[in-house]
């Protein structure tokens, strides 16, 4: 199984290597499902919308609340869980569960993309002063985190 993002459909701006990567191993486990069905093995990927984890909040929200964007903007009106993730991944990888499904992507983001698009395009009003402001939070938590190895 192969973890890619929504936007992979959709493109977002100001993540583009993030895109980039994530649409490529979209294609990556598209083609090798093909290439290696002959042999049993079945690929999926999941594209979970925001799931709130230390490193996620650390270094895309330094500052905010982890989960609060998807609470205002989320047609269900919250983030997903770790759990929610792990389940989707036991019901790809499980024998005997769905073994024809292969070469499928699977966005899990309670409709967000489909409601919202790209989940960034609001940064499109910052200021410069807000870039630069979130630049300096994201190094003062990386120093925090070098500090703490």
């Amino acid at each position: 199984m192969s973890i890619i993002t929504t936007w992979v459909d959709t493109g977002n701006p100001y993540v583009v290597p993030s895109a980039m990567s994530k649409a490529g191993v979209e294609v990556m486990t598209k083609s090798l499902a093909i290439e290696w069905a002959k042999f049993g093995i079945r690929l999926n990927a999941v594209g979970p919308g925001e799931i709130p984890t230390e490193g996620m909040s650390k270094r895309l929200n330094p500052g905010e609340e982890p989960g609060s964007r998807s609470k205002e903007r989320n047609p269900m009106a919250r983030p997903g869980t770790f759990e929610e993730l792990q389940n989707i991944a036991n019901f790809l990888m499980a024998p005997g569960q769905c073994d024809w499904l292969t070469g499928q992507s699977i966005m899990m983001d309670g409709a967000n993309a489909l409601a919202n698009g790209s989940g960034f395009f609001e940064l499109r009003h910052w200021t410069d002063a807000q870039w630069a402001e979130a630049r300096q939070r994201i190094e003062a938590q990386n120093q925090k985190d070098r500090a703490g190895r």
